[in-house]
């Protein structure tokens, strides 16, 4: 499989005001996937972080026109995603149902961006298509497009914060020349 992802970094607006959201935990919404990691021998309960997502207000901190404009998404959905110890995300590839749903975009290429919230602490694991993504830096992104599959997990001592978007690219402004194709 070829995958294409770019990696990028922007400068933090945010303090730790994502700390402080009213986050709620929705189970896992791809049951073909549990089933499969309950075969290959995984026993958790609880396959996902907790969430706060565009079904609550914006926070006021949370620039989301500058977010827009830095991806050139054209329709956007955004989730703060805590990620607390001893969550184990085994590697999926998401459907992104909702957003299909949302913006009825059945046809289209849909990619994902993840920001990190907070710089990498000990325990925090995140993997693209094979490739380990680790010693991270508060405002250090990756974009993907969909079908990639990925895995996230959080062994460590402290939550691990990220802000999850998804969107639609109004154009193909984002230069996988300098993305990374793995094979």
């Amino acid at each position: 499989m070829y995958t294409h992802w770019i990696k990028g970094h922007i400068d933090p607006f945010w303090n730790n005001e994502h700390r402080d959201l009213d986050y709620k935990n929705e189970p896992f919404n791809n049951s073909a996937d549990i089933n499969k990691w309950k075969g290959m021998g995984f026993t958790h309960t609880k396959y996902t972080g907790d969430m706060y997502d565009m079904r609550n207000p914006i926070p006021k901190w949370f620039d989301i026109e500058r977010i827009k404009l830095m991806f050139n998404f054209d329709h956007i959905s955004w989730s703060f995603y805590r990620m607390r110890t001893g969550v184990v995300l085994p590697e999926h590839i998401d459907t992104f149902n909702r957003f299909k749903e949302l913006y009825d975009c059945k046809d289209k290429t849909i990619v994902r961006a993840l920001i990190m919230l907070e710089d990498w602490k000990q325990g925090h694991y995140l993997d693209l298509d094979g490739l380990n993504m680790d010693t991270w830096k508060a405002g250090d992104y990756v974009v993907w497009e969909e079908n990639v599959p990925h895995t996230a997990a959080n062994i460590g001592k402290q939550d691990r914060y990220t802000l999850q978007l998804t969107g639609l690219i109004k154009e193909r402004l984002i230069d996988w020349e300098y993305s990374q194709t793995t094979k």
